[in-house]
């Protein structure tokens, strides 16, 4: 046994969640027996995307950028509704690009109502065509995510002291309701030098990516000690840290993410999220059967 749990996403780019369902997807997944739903996070798109996309070798983005891409808050609501057990997640969350105050809201709202389930993947993002329609400096990503990330735990509170941050000031008196029913926890996004850093001092954890056909271990382990190794730098416990990995174009390769799941396991990874084959009827159960193991 790996001991590896595993998830799977919801796609919400595309066709997909309008002809299957959301809720539908979401539902079939839990009672596949997947311990986890994801979906992903974009807001806008360029016409042509001209920013290097980190997670390709020749880093370009191969996706139409006329295809739609569904709110993850608003189907998060969707997914909690839909379901009664399973985990929910972003993998990941562009946060530097949302409003901090109603972010932490909206993901107090979600947790609250679900029961405590929701796991929030958040990134420094990578696309500067967005950040520049948004009119958020990509410069200043990185610092907005830590910020961003100290505003949502000082509002799950309930009644946050102020925060006086580089990029927003939260004033003294403000009450922040609902609280979630648990500590939400942050999985970094991302396989920068800075973005291990975060996971280990600031984060609860990394959200890495893989392709199904080139599951890299050797990269993972490495990652996942930069990420221990700045934990204990700032006296954290680094046992604490969970470690989950998106494994990308992973529809049809079940048996083959099934086949690294001990050894991804070995290295202290915790979870995996994989995707499934919607175009087949059955392909969402299939792919449970291949890797949902007791």
């Amino acid at each position: 046994m790996s001991g590896v749990r595993v998830g799977a996403k919801v796609p919400n780019f595309g066709p997909l969640p309008i002809d299957l369902g959301v809720p539908d997807m979401s539902s079939r997944l839990e009672a596949a027996g997947f311990a986890s739903i994801w979906i992903s996070d974009h807001v806008v798109m360029p016409d042509v995307v001209e920013s290097r996309y980190p997670f390709a070798a020749d880093g370009k983005a191969n996706w139409a950028t006329d295809a739609p891409w569904y709110d993850a808050i608003a189907l998060l609501g969707m997914m909690t509704a839909a379901t009664t057990t399973v985990e929910l997640g972003v993998a990941v969350m562009l946060l530097p690009l949302r409003h901090p105050i109603v972010f932490a809201k909206q993901a107090a709202t979600v947790d609250a109502l679900s029961g405590g389930r929701l796991s929030l993947g958040v990134g420094a993002g990578w696309m500067a065509e967005e950040f520049d329609a948004l009119e958020v400096p990509f410069r200043t990503r990185g610092s907005r995510l830590d910020e961003w990330i100290e505003l949502a735990r000082a509002c799950w509170t309930g009644a946050p002291a102020a925060v006086d941050g580089a990029h927003y000031q939260l004033p003294a008196g403000v009450q922040c309701y609902p609280v979630p029913a648990h500590p939400i926890p942050f999985l970094i996004g991302g396989h920068s030098p800075a973005a291990l850093r975060r996971a280990g001092t600031n984060g609860d954890g990394w959200l890495a990516q893989q392709s199904a056909g080139d599951i890299d271990t050797a990269e993972l382990s490495a990652g996942i000690e930069a990420m221990r190794d700045a934990a204990r730098a700032s006296d954290r416990d680094p046992a604490e840290l969970r470690v989950v990995v998106r494994v990308v174009e992973s529809a049809d390769q079940a048996e083959l993410v099934g086949e690294s799941l001990g050894a991804l396991g070995e290295i202290g990874v915790s979870d995996v999220i994989v995707d499934v084959d919607w175009v087949s009827a059955d392909g969402a159960e299939r792919a449970a059967a291949a890797l949902v193991r007791e």
